[in-house]
């Protein structure tokens, strides 16, 4: 059967929330994920409202010919190939938190956002391993991998996961962790959204009362002498310290503080789990460059939900991204010539984030995405609110990935917004054992992630299960 105005009313009976479809008047406003450029058109949309109406949804697109994809926040939507055959199942609604202080570990529903629990957490000494911006869903950010604050230290997020409620292709709601599916566990750490739909998530967080945090910002034309000392003293620094150099191009409206509004910064951003004291001696040689303002402090670790200063607020872009495995001083003066002072970029933000640590090492029981390979981490973004600035973005982000091609080793996911091979962001024994995950989990390719992956076929299984 296939999915008809008829089969969508049926569904909508037997749900609690709704199924949302372009006939209603809010469609697109229920269908607007936090990149306002990524104009996707599902078959329907569900607002689930509990685990039965994603059972439901589930079990309705299986037998009506349409695919799954699974949404929260909307985060990284612009990664799907194309929906218009996808009945989209909405979590947001799936909001539960709990906190177990005596076992470390926190389970949330698939719809909580970062800033929903981070606060609570940093009130009873706690840290997780949230990423720049407390906007993010967890559930998605958990399923690519997840790179934040105390990556060096813990590693990715994906892999400080314990269990996961996901309702699978069966219709069936199961809790999947290292003793029940365990296939299904290590795929869901990095797999994305192409094994199941996730309705709660258990994760483990970290016990830190306080860190020594904080930025130093620079004005743009000193871009090249920051980045020279950061990178220079990059492959010495514990992995107890995680450090990020932005460039910013702040906008010139009132939500940018007075100092920063309108201005154009190089900023140096680092969190340290240790004392001020020896924070301070290593961010040291960055320091002494003199900066125009200095943040850092002993600070609690809700403080580093907004350090990077994310926008809050959903907005159109385009973005590029790519793993490094060195930036010499040439990469430095590559980049430089793009985004640096007087190159004109319309670039508001170009982040680069020091990777090794504990994101290098693959440890035992780890998921799909165990490690982030490189030195480094680019990200960077344009806002295109028009076609003009849209062709003009696209420009200059294409110049970056050539300035920092010969360095390049591979790409994160997470930051990949745009349609991609998804068998490029692993290696061919992983890909092999998604692909077989994907097989035995999922064989008629139900859900599709916002990177897809297509079940393996004839002896491939059998290969990447003899390989496992």
């Amino acid at each position: 059967m296939s999915a008809t105005t008829s089969s969508l009313a049926e569904l909508a009976t037997r749900v609690s929330g709704r199924v949302v479809t372009a006939a209603d008047a809010d469609w697109d406003a229920v269908r607007s994920g936090y990149n306002l450029a990524a104009d996707l058109e599902p078959a329907a949309i569900v607002l689930a409202v509990d685990t039965d109406d994603v059972v439901a949804a589930v079990a309705h697109a299986r037998d009506h010919g349409l695919h799954v994809a699974g949404q929260a926040t909307g985060h990284n939507a612009a990664a799907h190939a194309g929906v218009s055959d996808t009945l989209v199942v909405d979590v947001r609604e799936l909001r539960s938190i709990a906190i177990d202080v005596d076992t470390g570990r926190a389970r949330v529903g698939a719809g909580v956002r970062w800033r929903d629990v981070v606060p609570q957490l940093s009130d009873l000494g706690l840290a997780a391993l949230h990423g720049s911006s407390p906007d993010v869903g967890i559930a998605g950010y958990s399923l690519g991998g997840g790179m934040g604050w105390l990556a060096r230290k813990h590693g990715l997020q994906a892999n400080s996961v314990v269990a996961f409620d996901v309702v699978t292709a069966d219709a069936r709601l199961h809790r999947v962790d290292a003793h029940h599916q365990p296939d299904l566990f290590w795929a869901l750490r990095g797999g994305n959204g192409n094994f199941g739909v996730v309705t709660a998530i258990e994760f483990t967080v970290y016990p830190v009362k306080e860190l020594y945090a904080g930025g130093l910002f620079f004005p743009l034309e000193r871009a090249e002498e920051v980045l020279t000392t950061w990178t220079s003293i990059a492959p010495d620094l514990p992995e107890e310290l995680m450090t990020w150099t932005t460039v910013y191009q702040f906008p010139d409206v009132p939500e940018v503080p007075e100092p920063l509004r309108g201005g154009a910064f190089t900023v140096f951003h680092a969190a340290f789990l240790g004392s001020e004291e020896e924070g301070a001696a290593l961010v040291a040689p960055v320091r002494e460059l003199g900066a125009a303002l200095d943040t850092f402090a002993m600070v609690a670790p809700v403080a580093l939900a907004d350090m990077a200063m994310d926008p809050p607020d959903p907005l159109p872009y385009r973005s590029t991204t790519a793993l490094l495995d060195d930036l010499p001083a040439d990469g430095i003066g590559r980049v430089l010539e793009v985004v640096g002072e007087g190159a004109g970029s319309p670039l508001p933000l170009v982040q680069i984030r020091h990777l090794g640590g504990a994101l290098s090492r693959t440890e035992p029981g780890a998921g799909a995405r165990a490690t982030m390979p490189g030195q480094f981490c680019l990200f960077a973004l344009g806002v295109v609110p028009d076609y003009e600035s849209a062709v003009e973005v696209a420009s200059y982000l294409q110049r970056l990935d050539v300035a920092v091609e010969p360095w390049r080793i591979g790409q994160y996911p997470n930051f990949v917004e745009h349609p991609a091979d998804a068998s490029t962001f692993f290696d061919a024994a992983t890909w092999e054992r998604l692909r077989s995950a994907k097989a035995q989990h999922d064989p008629a390719g139900l859900f599709r992630g916002n990177h897809r992956i297509e079940p393996a076929t004839g002896d491939r299984v059998a290969r990447a299960a003899e390989a496992v």
